[in-house]
């Protein structure tokens, strides 16, 4: 990333709010109320902007002193606000214009709460990289966070020794949801947790594990701040915990239903010459691709799936173009590159499959007992969406309606989408021998993690 410098913010402040874009003053503003006596906050700026052709897409991060709330036992510390998430300037040079009524850019900003260390007389700048890296992310996957997601960093987030080496997301508990010139805006709170802390958010659900670190003091508190030097988890700090997540599991099971992941499926039916395989999924291989037009009704059937919360459903391939609630210019965590319309298209079909074999990252493979006992265990479905294209792999349960995989036909595939029916529960031992499933080792070129696994939970966990 460009170099970063500490500058002054106080340009903003003096009155001069005529010559300042309205979606930058209104952040600004919402920072006065929280800081009415810091006027002048010390602020990250990248030294090219994003929209001047930089690699950094904040253009700026505010960073104040919170002198925290004794009378809630939250310790002083240090607020980070980013800002460039969000449309700033209205005038399409960064983030398309949809209207008042729609988010403004991706519809939220990011804050981060860091524990004040004694002594300590200015703020740490390396939050600022951090939230830098997410917004390059976002920006560059066109995926968005929400409240409960969980994002998998596998380094201390400080570049230390610390445990505190992944991120949870939630409200910020003090900046309230906003109405700017350009949309609304919510503001996202990056909460640093351990590895075991992660673990247990993806097998029970990001909201309950918040719950649990504002009941902890020293993990987190009412206010979720980080304190990087913390040395246990929850779980070494009260063991009751764990029971607790167990419990949540054992009735609740997970509410996460699927992960951006690194993972491939090939049709073992089929000699590997035939010209029409359409798999666009195979490890090594130059498969061939499928149109536009057929890769959009995919992404628009997956993504569907996966908002649906309800009850357990997956519905079949749709020819409508867009969800009434989402803007246009946005994908969500399912959708790829490219945004052709939706029109049918005789071409993608749906293929039972005979046999199949799965292969996934060390990470992705770890989650398998998850989407086995969280999720198929509760008549739920599963999805594994690949970083590197169109290709996903859905576990559904028979309990899920509009799967076109059935106890007939356990593997069916509709173009580079593979859904697999829950073997534990239908399937003879002879349609259990016909899938194959490889975890490729950390030292394998196709399994090392991505810097950044992004989840998502449809609201109500469905």
């Amino acid at each position: 990333m460009d170099e970063m410098r500490p500058s002054s913010g106080a340009a903003a402040h003096l009155g001069l709010a005529s010559i300042f874009p309205p979606g930058l003053q209104a952040i600004y503003g919402e920072c006065r109320r929280l800081y009415p006596d810091q006027a002048n906050p010390l602020q990250v700026t990248a030294i090219v902007k994003y929209w001047l052709g930089g690699p950094d897409p904040l253009d700026y991060i505010s960073m104040y002193r919170n002198l925290g709330c004794p009378g809630q036992d939250v310790p002083e510390h240090w607020h980070y606000v980013s800002l460039g998430l969000s449309d700033l300037y209205g005038d399409n040079r960064v983030h398309e214009f949809t209207g008042q009524e729609g988010p403004s850019g991706f519809g939220f900003e990011l804050t981060f709460r860091l524990k004040r260390e004694a002594g300590e007389t200015a703020p740490p700048t390396w939050p600022a990289e951090l939230m830098q890296g997410l917004a390059r992310y976002v920006f560059q996957s066109e995926n968005t966070f929400c409240s409960g997601d969980h994002i998998s960093w596998h380094s201390p987030l400080d570049n230390s020794e610390s445990r505190i080496q992944h991120m949870l997301l939630t409200e910020d508990p003090q900046m309230q949801p906003m109405q700017t010139p350009f949309g609304h805006i919510s503001f996202l709170q990056i909460v640093g947790v351990c590895t075991e802390e992660l673990q247990a958010a993806q097998q029970w659900n990001g909201q309950g594990i918040l719950d649990l670190l504002r009941g902890v003091h020293i993990a987190g508190g009412p206010w979720l701040i980080t304190d990087m030097r913390r040395g246990e988890t929850i779980f070494d700090i009260d063991p009751h915990l764990q029971e607790r997540v167990d419990k949540g599991i054992e009735t609740d099971g997970s509410n996460l239903s699927g992960v951006s992941a690194k993972c491939a499926w090939d049709d073992l039916s089929r000699p590997p010459e035939d010209e029409d395989d359409s798999r666009s999924i195979c490890i090594g291989s130059q498969p061939r691709r499928l149109s536009d037009k057929d890769t959009e009704q995919i992404r628009e059937a997956l993504r569907k799936g996966l908002e649906i919360n309800s009850k357990s459903v997956l519905p079949p391939i749709s020819s409508q173009k867009h969800s009434h609630d989402r803007p246009q210019s946005r994908k969500d965590s399912l959708e790829s590159e490219s945004s052709a319309a939706i029109v049918p298209h005789e071409l993608v079909r749906t293929r039972q499959l005979e046999s199949v074999h799965l292969k996934f990252n060390q990470e992705s493979g770890t989650l398998l007992p998850l989407c086995l006992r969280g999720r198929l265990l509760h008549g739920r479905h599963f999805t594994y969406k690949s970083i590197n294209g169109d290709t996903a792999i859905t576990f559904v349960s028979t309990g899920v309606e509009g799967a076109f995989a059935t106890e007939e036909h356990p593997y069916a595939a509709h173009g580079p989408w593979l859904q697999v029916i829950d073997m534990a529960s239908s399937a003879s031992a002879e349609s259990v021998s016909s899938l194959q499933c490889t975890v490729l080792p950390v030292s394998h070129p196709d399994a090392s993690p991505a810097a950044l696994s992004r989840s998502w939970t449809p609201p109500g966990g469905g």
